[in-house]
């Protein structure tokens, strides 16, 4: 009757042992509060009172950092925030490390994002979001390797100015296109005015050219009856055809 009471006791002790790992946990085993070993996702046995465990998720989680009140190189006020996308690479050292690695990662981001954002100047940090969001993410990393943790990636989602900077950088961009289309327009001038110098050379160097351009451009406004043409006859000419006629009315008296 005692061994059967012995093997009762034994087999709720087992049963009340087995604790289960699911395929994206690692357990970290303790017995007599030191580290025993790593639990591999499965059934484990876990002695009660002289043992116990902790899980630890192994897949990527995105941690999002807060808004960050920030002055960049250049004395601007800036908020940015951001996302970190990271997971537990070694089970140990984030539970034996560090307290609670979750607040750790997300307390020494938010230091690391305001001291990059203070070495930069505001159109750095407008233009080379990618850059500087690479940077966070090699400083966090670097850092948190020792807590058995791996940042995969980093990424700036927004960055705020106050609204006088706004409206400034709006009439900055606004200048910059009244300056962009100044340039375009003298530059196609300057196109216009080199092709009608070339072709002013050409006809004056092909006899009759100029007068067939002329009655071309006649010939193009003579389409519409609405329009009016009135053309130009040199003075040298008119004078001439006086000539003519003053000669022509001597041979006939």
């Amino acid at each position: 009757m005692q061994i059967f009471n012995i093997l009762w006791v034994v087999l709720f002790v087992i049963i009340i042992s087995i604790k289960q790992i699911n395929q994206y946990q690692k357990g970290v085993k303790f017995t007599f509060g030191k580290y025993s070993g790593l639990m591999e996702p499965g059934w484990r046995l876990v002695f009660p009172i002289i043992q116990s465990y902790q899980k630890v998720d192994i897949r990527i989680k995105a941690v999002d950092v807060p808004d960050q009140n920030a002055i960049t190189r250049d004395n601007v006020t800036v908020k940015v925030n951001a996302v970190i996308y990271y997971k537990v690479s070694d089970a140990n050292k984030a539970v034996i490390e560090v307290e609670d690695f979750r607040y750790a990662i997300s307390q020494y981001a938010q230091t690391t994002m305001r001291n990059i954002v203070g070495e930069v100047t505001l159109d750095e940090l407008l233009s080379s979001r990618d850059k500087i969001a690479e940077r966070i993410r090699e400083i966090v990393d670097k850092e948190t390797d020792a807590w058995g943790l791996k940042v995969q990636n980093v990424e700036l989602k927004d960055v705020s100015l106050p609204a006088e900077m706004e409206r400034t950088i709006g009439k900055q961009a606004e200048a910059e296109r009244e300056k962009r289309a100044v340039i375009i327009n003298s530059e196609g001038e300057l196109a216009a005015s080199q092709n009608i110098a070339k072709a002013a050379e050409m006809l004056s160097k092909t006899p009759g050219a100029l007068h067939l351009r002329t009655l071309q451009s006649i010939n193009d406004m003579s389409s519409d009856q609405s329009n009016t043409v009135v053309y130009m006859v040199p003075v040298e000419a008119l004078k001439a055809l006086e000539g003519f006629a003053d000669k022509k009315k001597q041979q006939t008296t």
